[in-house]
């Protein structure tokens, strides 16, 4: 199931609502003030890499750069 993440436009508050699959569509708002005068906000999202920090691999031979783990 996604998550995403939403904007409070009443309050501000921000928080993340868990959306499953199914035909049933939950009600959206927002859990501080309840309002429905909310907004989706784009998220970011992490891609895994290898664990080892030593293993730069062949884009990165010096391992200095921001993408290296």
């Amino acid at each position: 199931m996604p998550m995403y993440t939403y904007r409070c436009k009443d309050c501000g508050e921000n928080f993340d609502l868990l959306i499953g699959v199914t035909s049933e569509k939950p009600e959206l708002k927002c859990k501080k003030c309840n309002s429905k005068n909310i907004e989706r906000l784009l998220s970011s999202f992490s891609v895994g890499g290898p664990k080892d920090k030593s293993s730069s691999g062949p884009s990165c031979p010096t391992g200095t750069c921001p993408t290296c783990y």
